[in-house]
């Protein structure tokens, strides 16, 4: 049997290894050309990677949570036959068929499945975090890992459960799964954590006392921190966004010499006038895009805070456009996705991107170049519940502009003291690119917007 091995593609943007997270074939199956036969983890996104092969998996180089660089084996396909452009980069795959072949599969799990009876309602487990939708569960357990046959492939797990397991340190393999086909939900992995946690807490069967040393001994026991001697909760390795983020932000703080400035501002007017500004879903606009269209105004003003230093040249690049990154929390980890040629859209265009890149980022679809093109980013760090914040820059940008929750406060208006809708814009800057007047201004700039924002869209 011929077999063509099939490596791990060029990921792009700069990206040299990704993490197998989980296979989506096993041994003996058939694939077609461009059906996705792993999802991997890279410092930008989890993806997966479809074959440029039509064959037979004869090997799979890897096992589940191991890092593969670009260029080692992926998957060896025999009999293999290959088709499309076999441009199989991550977050493209190959001319046509690929969403053909996801198609096929998913109607082949719909017909495999039995319809199930809706799960009754119960109580979240107490520490588990937000779960993606997905189809109810059944009121009992549809499938066992002890009935499932031998070589039979377990329905596939979202990757807040898969996540959520790693982090508990429960194999999923072991769990028995509620949901339709005795897929795995969170509140499985959170049983099964929970019965982790007392089977460790149970006190051991009673012993014969030991003898008592005859001097004091030292080290650390098993399962404990050796600086401080606490015991271990768990260990998370640093990889995958986490590394990357973490990278990223050490870079920043090592080569960056930041400033941070803030402003109180009036929003009561923005808030009275948002209602009027729907979006192309007849949905009023998001306050976010309301924002982004005023700092894309504001580069246009000042453009040193849209720009980048090359330490290695010496210079400072100045950018013409702008993608606007949005730092938007997930699952994995802050991730910042961009709308590209922001300064070319309109409010609704941006309100339109911006839900779009939020909810990419928070399921995993993102791409690795929306990922990594910002020329500035917008933080509303707000939706956590805080009023300010001194934000490290990401790197390689100049300049992260940040906004806090809204709140209604006492106000001095005309002379009187009377209650307005406040927030505080905060601005961090490299003062490399600028100085305290350029990065005053702009943020002077926003903050009259939003207080005038009719005056300011008038201007626009």
């Amino acid at each position: 049997m011929s077999a063509q091995v099939f490596t791990l593609p060029d990921l792009g943007e700069g990206l040299t290894e990704a993490e197998l997270v989980r296979w989506l074939v096993a041994d003996g199956d058939t694939v077609g050309v461009d059906q996705p036969v792993a999802e991997v983890e890279t410092a930008k996104a989890v993806v997966e990677v479809p074959s440029p092969y039509a064959g037979t998996v004869l090997t799979r180089h890897g096992a589940e949570g191991e890092t593969l660089r670009v260029g080692e084996p992926l998957v060896s396909v025999g009999d293999a036959e290959e088709a499309g452009s076999g441009n199989v980069l991550i977050g493209y795959g190959t001319s046509g068929g690929h969403e053909g072949a996801r198609r096929r599969r998913r109607a082949a799990m719909r017909a495999a499945t039995p319809a199930a009876p809706p799960e009754p309602e119960q109580a979240p487990a107490p520490a588990a975090p937000p779960e993606p939708e997905q189809a109810a569960a059944p009121a009992v357990v549809a499938a066992s890992v002890a009935e499932r046959a031998p070589g039979e492939r377990r329905p596939v797990q979202s990757p807040v459960v898969r996540r959520l397991a790693r982090d508990h340190g429960i194999d999923l393999a072991t769990v028995e799964g509620t949901g339709p086909g005795g897929m795995v939900l969170r509140h499985d992995v959170a049983l099964a954590a929970a019965r982790a946690a007392e089977s460790a807490a149970a006190p051991p069967a009673a012993e014969p006392p030991a003898a008592a040393p005859s001097a004091p001994t030292t080290g650390t026991a098993p399962g404990r921190d050796p600086r401080t001697g606490l015991a271990v909760r768990g260990i998370v390795p640093l990889r995958g966004v986490r590394r990357a983020v973490a990278e990223t932000l050490t870079r920043s703080r090592a080569e960056i010499p930041e400033a941070t400035t803030w402003v109180d501002v009036d929003a009561t007017d923005l808030l009275a006038l948002r209602p009027q500004l729907t979006g192309a879903d007849g949905r009023p606009v998001g306050l976010l895009a309301i924002l982004a269209r005023f700092v894309v105004a504001g580069l246009a003003r000042f453009p040193e805070l849209n720009a980048r230093v090359d330490t290695q040249a010496g210079e400072i690049v100045h950018l013409d456009g702008v993608h606007l990154g949005i730092a938007a929390q997930t699952d994995r980890g802050l991730v910042v996705p961009s709308v590209a040629d922001a300064h070319r859209l309109g409010m609704r265009g941006l309100d339109t991107e911006i839900r779009r890149l939020t909810a990419a980022a928070r399921d995993g679809s993102v791409t690795a170049a929306e990922l990594t093109r910002g020329s500035f980013t917008l933080n509303n760090y707000g939706v956590l519940g805080v009023d300010g914040s001194a934000a490290i820059i990401n790197h390689p940008e100049v300049a992260m502009m940040g906004v806090g929750r809204v709140l209604p406060r006492p106000w001095v208006v005309d002379g009187a003291v009377v209650p307005r809708s406040i927030t505080q814009l905060s601005l961090v800057f490299d003062h490399r690119v600028c100085d305290g007047g350029t990065a005053g201004g702009f943020l002077r700039f926003v903050a009259d917007a939003v207080e005038s924002p009719l005056s300011a869209l008038a201007d626009l």
